[in-house]
Protein backbone atom coordinates (compact mmCIF):
# COMPACT_ATOMS: atom_id res chain seq x y z
CA UNK A 1 0.00 0.00 0.00
CA UNK A 2 1.18 3.70 -0.90
CA UNK A 3 -1.89 5.55 -0.26
CA UNK A 4 -5.01 5.60 1.70
CA UNK A 5 -7.76 7.99 2.32
CA UNK A 6 -8.81 9.57 6.00
CA UNK A 7 -12.41 10.28 6.21
CA UNK A 8 -14.37 12.31 8.85
CA UNK A 9 -18.06 12.79 9.79
CA UNK A 10 -18.75 16.44 9.54
CA UNK A 11 -21.04 18.87 9.35
CA UNK A 12 -22.45 17.21 12.65
CA UNK A 13 -23.69 20.22 14.54
CA UNK A 14 -27.34 21.83 14.19
CA UNK A 15 -28.26 25.67 14.49
CA UNK A 16 -26.56 26.87 17.45
CA UNK A 17 -25.06 23.72 18.90
CA UNK A 18 -21.50 22.87 17.65
CA UNK A 19 -20.00 19.84 17.26
CA UNK A 20 -16.07 19.47 16.66
CA UNK A 21 -13.40 21.77 14.97
CA UNK A 22 -14.70 21.03 11.33
CA UNK A 23 -12.76 23.87 10.01
CA UNK A 24 -9.28 22.06 11.98
CA UNK A 25 -10.11 18.49 10.81
CA UNK A 26 -10.44 19.76 7.15
CA UNK A 27 -5.96 20.35 6.92
CA UNK A 28 -5.57 16.68 7.79
CA UNK A 29 -8.28 14.77 5.95
CA UNK A 30 -8.89 13.89 2.45
CA UNK A 31 -12.55 12.52 2.56
CA UNK A 32 -15.47 14.31 4.42
CA UNK A 33 -18.52 12.71 5.31
CA UNK A 34 -21.14 15.42 5.18
CA UNK A 35 -24.42 15.07 7.84
CA UNK A 36 -27.76 15.84 5.77
CA UNK A 37 -29.92 17.08 8.12
CA UNK A 38 -31.15 13.53 9.72
CA UNK A 39 -28.88 13.08 12.33
CA UNK A 40 -27.81 15.73 12.78
CA UNK A 41 -26.60 19.48 10.36
CA UNK A 42 -29.03 21.76 8.78
CA UNK A 43 -28.76 23.70 5.38
CA UNK A 44 -26.44 26.61 6.21
CA UNK A 45 -24.14 23.74 7.88
CA UNK A 46 -24.24 21.66 4.95
CA UNK A 47 -23.18 24.47 2.70
CA UNK A 48 -20.51 25.84 5.26
CA UNK A 49 -19.24 22.30 5.15
CA UNK A 50 -19.02 21.88 1.59
CA UNK A 51 -17.47 25.02 1.06
CA UNK A 52 -14.63 24.68 3.66
CA UNK A 53 -14.21 21.01 1.54
CA UNK A 54 -13.48 22.87 -1.44
CA UNK A 55 -11.43 25.30 -0.16
CA UNK A 56 -9.24 22.77 1.37
CA UNK A 57 -9.49 20.18 -1.60
CA UNK A 58 -10.97 17.57 0.38
CA UNK A 59 -13.15 15.30 -1.19
CA UNK A 60 -16.77 15.23 -0.44
CA UNK A 61 -19.64 12.39 0.50
CA UNK A 62 -23.13 12.44 1.81
CA UNK A 63 -23.51 10.64 5.65
CA UNK A 64 -26.75 9.94 5.53
CA UNK A 65 -28.70 8.48 8.95
CA UNK A 66 -31.89 7.95 10.49
CA UNK A 67 -34.04 10.46 10.76
CA UNK A 68 -33.02 10.55 14.69
CA UNK A 69 -31.70 14.38 15.50
CA UNK A 70 -32.68 13.86 19.53
CA UNK A 71 -30.39 10.47 19.59
CA UNK A 72 -27.75 11.72 16.52
CA UNK A 73 -28.41 8.79 15.03
CA UNK A 74 -27.24 6.07 17.28
CA UNK A 75 -30.39 4.67 18.70
CA UNK A 76 -32.01 1.65 16.57
CA UNK A 77 -34.92 1.70 14.45
CA UNK A 78 -36.86 -0.70 13.22
CA UNK A 79 -38.03 1.12 9.61
CA UNK A 80 -39.05 -0.52 6.39
CA UNK A 81 -37.25 -0.90 3.02
CA UNK A 82 -39.61 1.63 1.34
CA UNK A 83 -38.55 4.08 4.42
CA UNK A 84 -34.90 3.34 4.51
CA UNK A 85 -34.68 3.75 0.31
CA UNK A 86 -36.58 6.81 0.32
CA UNK A 87 -34.98 8.63 3.57
CA UNK A 88 -31.62 8.16 2.15
CA UNK A 89 -32.68 9.19 -1.59
CA UNK A 90 -33.89 12.29 0.29
CA UNK A 91 -31.15 13.08 2.01
CA UNK A 92 -28.29 12.03 -1.02
CA UNK A 93 -30.59 14.84 -3.38
CA UNK A 94 -30.05 17.33 -0.39
CA UNK A 95 -26.49 17.52 -0.52
CA UNK A 96 -26.00 17.29 -3.71
CA UNK A 97 -27.93 20.51 -4.41
CA UNK A 98 -25.28 22.10 -2.05
CA UNK A 99 -22.32 20.57 -4.38
CA UNK A 100 -23.77 21.48 -7.59
CA UNK A 101 -24.08 25.23 -6.01
CA UNK A 102 -20.31 25.09 -4.66
CA UNK A 103 -19.18 23.18 -8.03
CA UNK A 104 -17.95 20.07 -6.25
CA UNK A 105 -19.01 16.15 -7.27
CA UNK A 106 -19.99 14.06 -4.49
CA UNK A 107 -17.53 11.22 -3.97
CA UNK A 108 -19.17 8.96 -1.92
CA UNK A 109 -21.89 7.67 0.74
CA UNK A 110 -20.85 6.89 4.29
CA UNK A 111 -24.33 5.50 6.08
CA UNK A 112 -24.28 7.02 9.54
CA UNK A 113 -23.97 5.76 13.02
CA UNK A 114 -27.11 2.87 13.58
CA UNK A 115 -28.11 3.39 9.97
CA UNK A 116 -24.50 1.65 8.95
CA UNK A 117 -24.26 -0.83 12.20
CA UNK A 118 -27.69 -2.62 11.39
CA UNK A 119 -26.83 -2.80 7.67
CA UNK A 120 -23.72 -4.61 8.48
CA UNK A 121 -25.90 -7.42 9.53
CA UNK A 122 -29.00 -6.86 8.00
CA UNK A 123 -29.50 -7.41 4.36
CA UNK A 124 -32.51 -6.07 3.99
CA UNK A 125 -31.59 -2.50 5.08
CA UNK A 126 -28.30 -3.06 3.12
CA UNK A 127 -29.73 -3.55 0.20
CA UNK A 128 -32.65 -0.64 0.69
CA UNK A 129 -29.43 1.78 1.05
CA UNK A 130 -27.50 0.88 -1.78
CA UNK A 131 -29.96 0.37 -4.05
CA UNK A 132 -30.71 4.17 -3.25
CA UNK A 133 -27.24 5.49 -3.80
CA UNK A 134 -27.51 3.29 -7.42
CA UNK A 135 -30.38 5.05 -8.81
CA UNK A 136 -29.18 8.55 -7.34
CA UNK A 137 -25.81 7.82 -9.04
CA UNK A 138 -23.66 4.47 -9.59
CA UNK A 139 -20.39 5.95 -9.75
CA UNK A 140 -20.51 6.85 -6.12
CA UNK A 141 -18.27 4.76 -3.30
CA UNK A 142 -19.96 3.19 -0.81
CA UNK A 143 -17.78 3.85 2.40
CA UNK A 144 -18.23 0.65 4.57
CA UNK A 145 -16.20 -1.92 7.01
CA UNK A 146 -17.88 -4.88 5.66
CA UNK A 147 -20.86 -7.07 6.03
CA UNK A 148 -23.95 -6.99 4.34
CA UNK A 149 -23.63 -3.71 3.45
CA UNK A 150 -20.35 -4.04 1.53
CA UNK A 151 -21.80 -7.50 -0.45
CA UNK A 152 -25.36 -5.66 -1.54
CA UNK A 153 -23.02 -2.79 -2.59
CA UNK A 154 -20.47 -5.26 -4.79
CA UNK A 155 -23.50 -7.11 -5.80
CA UNK A 156 -25.60 -4.09 -7.68
CA UNK A 157 -22.42 -3.00 -8.94
CA UNK A 158 -21.29 -0.22 -6.83
CA UNK A 159 -17.83 0.50 -6.07
CA UNK A 160 -16.79 -0.04 -1.99
CA UNK A 161 -13.80 2.20 -0.24
CA UNK A 162 -13.48 -0.28 2.49
CA UNK A 163 -13.18 1.32 6.08
CA UNK A 164 -11.51 0.80 9.56
CA UNK A 165 -11.89 2.77 12.84
CA UNK A 166 -9.21 4.45 14.57
CA UNK A 167 -10.22 4.59 17.52
CA UNK A 168 -13.12 2.03 17.99
CA UNK A 169 -13.08 -1.95 18.59
CA UNK A 170 -13.91 -4.64 17.12
CA UNK A 171 -15.49 -8.26 17.48
CA UNK A 172 -13.64 -10.87 16.06
CA UNK A 173 -16.15 -11.07 13.40
CA UNK A 174 -15.42 -7.60 12.32
CA UNK A 175 -18.17 -6.21 13.50
CA UNK A 176 -17.82 -2.51 16.17
CA UNK A 177 -17.95 -3.12 19.98
CA UNK A 178 -21.41 -1.27 20.94
CA UNK A 179 -20.47 2.21 22.05
CA UNK A 180 -22.37 1.42 24.85
CA UNK A 181 -19.40 -1.31 26.83
CA UNK A 182 -16.41 -0.32 28.36
CA UNK A 183 -13.05 0.25 26.43
CA UNK A 184 -15.21 0.47 23.14
CA UNK A 185 -13.66 3.70 22.57
CA UNK A 186 -10.33 4.17 22.51
CA UNK A 187 -9.27 7.62 24.04
CA UNK A 188 -5.26 7.30 24.19
CA UNK A 189 -3.69 9.10 21.34
CA UNK A 190 -0.82 7.35 21.57
CA UNK A 191 -2.40 3.89 21.46
CA UNK A 192 -4.81 5.09 18.47
CA UNK A 193 -1.89 6.54 16.33
CA UNK A 194 0.14 2.75 16.54
CA UNK A 195 -2.74 0.75 16.04
CA UNK A 196 -3.64 2.69 13.05
CA UNK A 197 -0.55 2.17 11.57
CA UNK A 198 0.32 -1.19 12.32
CA UNK A 199 -3.22 -2.11 11.02
CA UNK A 200 -2.55 -0.25 7.85
CA UNK A 201 0.94 -1.96 7.43
CA UNK A 202 -0.29 -5.33 8.01
CA UNK A 203 -3.96 -5.15 5.69
CA UNK A 204 -6.20 -6.28 9.48
CA UNK A 205 -7.68 -5.37 12.23
CA UNK A 206 -7.42 -5.94 15.50
CA UNK A 207 -10.06 -7.98 17.53
CA UNK A 208 -10.45 -7.34 21.62
CA UNK A 209 -9.46 -10.38 22.02
CA UNK A 210 -6.60 -10.23 20.08
CA UNK A 211 -6.68 -11.48 16.93
CA UNK A 212 -6.22 -9.84 13.84
CA UNK A 213 -8.32 -9.87 11.26
CA UNK A 214 -7.05 -9.73 6.91
CA UNK A 215 -9.41 -7.20 5.66
CA UNK A 216 -8.76 -4.63 2.89
CA UNK A 217 -7.98 -0.88 4.29
CA UNK A 218 -8.78 2.00 1.60
CA UNK A 219 -9.81 4.88 4.48
CA UNK A 220 -9.43 5.45 7.96
CA UNK A 221 -12.68 7.18 9.74
CA UNK A 222 -11.36 9.73 12.65
CA UNK A 223 -14.20 10.82 14.62
CA UNK A 224 -14.56 14.68 14.31
CA UNK A 225 -16.77 14.67 18.13
CA UNK A 226 -13.53 12.58 19.83
CA UNK A 227 -11.64 14.86 22.13
CA UNK A 228 -8.83 16.34 20.28
CA UNK A 229 -9.40 15.24 16.68
CA UNK A 230 -7.56 17.81 14.80
CA UNK A 231 -4.24 16.91 16.45
CA UNK A 232 -4.97 13.09 16.00
CA UNK A 233 -5.23 13.63 12.69
CA UNK A 234 -2.74 15.04 11.84
CA UNK A 235 -0.39 12.78 14.47
CA UNK A 236 -1.97 9.71 12.15
CA UNK A 237 -1.31 11.45 9.07
CA UNK A 238 2.37 12.60 10.44
CA UNK A 239 2.85 7.96 11.31
CA UNK A 240 1.51 6.99 8.06
CA UNK A 241 4.10 9.19 6.27
CA UNK A 242 6.84 7.92 8.33
CA UNK A 243 6.07 4.59 6.80
CA UNK A 244 5.90 6.17 3.44
CA UNK A 245 2.14 5.91 3.20
CA UNK A 246 0.92 8.98 1.46
CA UNK A 247 -2.94 10.47 2.24
CA UNK A 248 -5.03 10.95 -0.30
CA UNK A 249 -8.85 10.35 -1.16
CA UNK A 250 -9.54 6.78 -2.39
CA UNK A 251 -11.31 8.11 -5.63
CA UNK A 252 -8.02 9.66 -6.76
CA UNK A 253 -5.66 8.08 -9.01
CA UNK A 254 -3.14 6.36 -7.52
Amino acid sequence: MTAVDINCDLGEAFGVYQLGDDQQMMLSISSANVACGYHAGDPRIMQRTVRMAKEHGVAVGAHPGFPDLGGFGRRNMMLGPDEIYTDVLYQLGALAAFCLAVGVEMQHVKPHGQLNNMAFANHGMAKAIVQAIYDFNPQLYVISYGGALSQEATSLGLRVAHEIYADRTYHPDGTLVSRETPGSVIHDPDIVVDRVATMVKRGAIVAQNGVWVPTPIDTICVHGDTPGAPLLAQRIRNRLAEIGIAVMAFGQPR
